[in-house]
């Protein structure tokens, strides 16, 4: 499993997708933790000018915790996307193919790198 972004990112990416339309903001004091219940547990959320370690109304461990899984499975299935972006040939390249009349030999680096990645 690649991992997809830092632990605080896929924290508030999963409680985003949860909260709805509440606006919610909240602090930790160990990003470390955050992916875990314990570390859920340690967030002070904010209200206006009112702190509070309760979530706001909707806003659960259990349903955030499955929330960054979809999130890490969403991200998982398209890691073979993300290593083909990276070994493609580049815009430069392929203008160099075009001008150079080497088109094919493009072509054999893309679908070697294809097969390298497949879907």
């Amino acid at each position: 499993m690649a991992e997809m972004w830092n632990h605080v990112e896929k924290l508030w990416d999963a409680i985003t997708n949860v909260k709805g339309d509440k606006i919610v903001t909240y602090t930790t004091k160990n990003s470390n933790r955050v992916e875990t219940e314990e570390g859920f547990n340690e967030i002070i959320w904010v209200s206006g000018h009112e702190e509070s370690t309760t979530p706001p109304e909707g806003i659960t461990w259990e349903k955030v915790n499955a929330e960054m899984i979809r999130l890490q499975a969403e991200y998982d299935a398209l890691e073979w996307k993300r290593n083909r972006e990276a070994e493609y040939p580049t815009i430069e390249e392929c203008v160099h193919a075009i001008l150079d009349d080497t088109l094919d030999e493009l072509q054999l680096k893309r679908q070697a790198t294809k097969l390298k990645f497949p879907k």
